[in-house]
């Protein structure tokens, strides 16, 4: 199992939640739903990758909180 990071962000409607592997942004009213839209369709993603004999990116990316004086 690899595990991909994917981006929430709250907005003005709702939320918004990303994936820098994936080519689609999911803005709902609810987080949960954002959360599950964008895992359906990072999963055909991937399995649209390897349908067409295209390499599956390795999970490469991280996140951190900075905490800065404001």
């Amino acid at each position: 199992m690899k595990k991909y990071l994917i981006v929430i962000e709250e907005t003005g409607a709702g939320y918004a939640a990303y994936s820098r592997i994936c080519p689609v942004v999911f803005r709902r009213a609810a987080r949960a739903r954002s959360e599950r839209n964008l895992r359906a369709a990072l999963a055909l993603h991937l399995n649209d990758l390897r349908e067409e004999g295209q390499s599956v990116p390795e999970p490469h990316t991280y996140s951190a909180y900075m905490e800065l004086l404001t």
